[in-house]
């Protein structure tokens, strides 16, 4: 029955595109926007996911930063520890050599003053972003890591470091109060008996014994240092491990979260093609629709 009040083909045929053309404006923008979530209403629990972890991924971002600052400051005391190796060993071969008869213990002494003193300007300049490893006796900590718990609980973990400046510690002098370098302690500063400190030692008037005592207590500063350099470099492994495994981590929360969210570019493709042609036929059904209608007038005419 054909009817010119109710057109039940055209409203039928008006539903369909309006459907169609829903799914069209969806389709339109996961291609424009590459998100097949982009808001809480496309799919509430993936979108609130991948929300949680993107914010974790900025934590981690911060994390690899501090971790590189880490570096930096463990690095910059690796140096100085192994230059301060280098020098005592000159100090060692200098007090060895005073042991030949004949040798001006005077002169000798002059040039391990030199070598003293180069010690005293490596321990001052090691500082990075203000914070010095090879002098002091406190603790020193840098980031390591971002965790989140199984209870949905956040925390920064740390590596901490602590600077000894005892004799067989692991730092070049101590520090006072007011953040002056101590020369009285430390490895390079702790005095060893009758022969002083590395740092304070004058062999101008050593007897035999007591250059014996000198070389002892040099020998026993090397092995401190070589340790104080070990722990650094242990430190400076862990961190490039931590910055390697941070950047890794950062990688697959990267790609779980595209995995949740984002399009299907390829198949988003083929769905707009196939809903545009869905649409033309759908704008053609609805113009018959309308103009079945007007073949009634062809009835009135004589």
């Amino acid at each position: 029955m054909t009817s010119i009040l109710t057109n039940v083909a055209a409203m039928s045929a008006l539903q369909t595109l309006r459907s169609i053309n829903g799914s069209l404006e969806e389709t339109q923008s996961r291609v424009s926007s590459g998100y097949r979530v982009a808001e809480a209403k496309d799919n509430a629990a993936y979108w609130s996911i991948a929300t949680t972890m993107r914010s974790d991924n900025k934590a981690l971002s911060a994390v690899s930063d501090a971790l590189g600052l880490g570096a930096a400051k463990v690095d910059t005391a690796y140096s100085a520890m192994d230059s301060a190796i280098d020098i005592v060993s000159e100090i060692k071969a200098k007090i060895v050599a005073a042991t030949e008869k004949g040798v001006d213990k005077t002169k000798v002494q002059d040039e391990i003053a030199q070598l003293q003193q180069q010690l005293l300007s490596v321990a001052q300049s090691a500082s990075f972003s203000g914070e010095n490893w090879v002098a002091g006796n406190t603790t020193k900590s840098v980031v390591s890591s971002f965790v989140r718990d199984a209870n949905g609980q956040v925390s920064v973990q740390t590596t901490e470091y602590f600077l000894d400046d005892s004799t067989s510690g692991n730092v070049l002098f101590g520090m006072t109060t007011t953040g002056a370098i101590d020369t009285a302690t430390g490895i390079i500063g702790t005095s060893s008996g009758s022969v002083g400190s590395i740092f304070s030692m004058d062999i101008t008037s050593f007897s035999d014994s007591d250059i014996n005592l000198a070389l002892t207590t040099v020998e026993n500063g090397l092995s401190a240092l070589t340790k104080a350099g070990s722990q650094l470099g242990s430190i400076s492994t862990r961190i490039d491990l931590q910055e390697s495994f941070v950047s890794n981590l950062s990688d697959s929360i990267d790609s779980g979260v595209g995995r949740l969210v984002d399009a299907d570019m390829e198949e988003e493709s083929s769905k707009l093609t196939a809903l545009q042609t869905q649409q033309q036929l759908a704008i053609q059904s609805l113009s018959i629709a309308n103009n079945s209608a007007q073949n009634v007038l062809t009835l009135f005419k004589g």
